[in-house]
């Protein structure tokens, strides 16, 4: 391998190829607002703090569906396992049907979680980063159920694929 250079070339494919070496979690951020269901799939979640009890993750600043979502009292997250391939295309598709079909429970204070995700959590908006292109999301951790023993669902490479158990 050659040494780095300072000059390369950071275009936006070039980026995205080399972010997507390093393989992610998939989380669905779901709420109730307004007596709908509105929730996303995110690629970049991450745990951050034991205590307080934190996690995160980004959203392009570009989304229609987060301006909604973080008006909730409270957001669901679901750690997606690796049989939610389509469940997490659905969430990335048409507003109007990605919960179509899906077991969700929603909680008094509107956060919404799928029924058989590996984790699920009870959140509230800690910070907001703007950072780039992106905003970073902290979020307080309020409950958590580890329910599931699959294995997660993993975004690498620009796709969907599954650890080896």
């Amino acid at each position: 391998m050659t040494p780095l250079t300072t000059n390369q070339d950071l275009d936006p494919q070039r980026l995205r190829e080399a972010f997507g070496v390093f393989p992610t979690g998939v989380v669905a951020v779901a709420a109730q607002v307004d007596g709908e269901l509105v929730g996303l799939a995110a690629s970049s979640f991450t745990s951050v703090s034991l205590d307080p009890a934190l996690v995160s993750f980004s959203i392009a600043n570009t989304s229609k569906t987060w301006p909604a979502l973080r008006t909730s009292a409270r957001l669901g997250l679901t750690v997606l396992a690796d049989h939610h391939h389509d469940v997490c295309r659905q969430l990335a598709g048409p507003v109007e049907t990605r919960f179509d079909g899906l077991a969700v429970s929603t909680s008094e204070d509107g956060a919404v979680t799928l029924d058989d995700g590996l984790v699920r959590y009870d959140c509230s908006i800690h910070d907001e980063v703007v950072a780039g292109d992106h905003t970073i999301v902290l979020l307080q951790l309020h409950a958590v159920e580890h329910a599931d023993t699959s294995l997660p669902l993993v975004f690498h490479r620009s796709g969907f694929g599954r650890l080896a158990g």
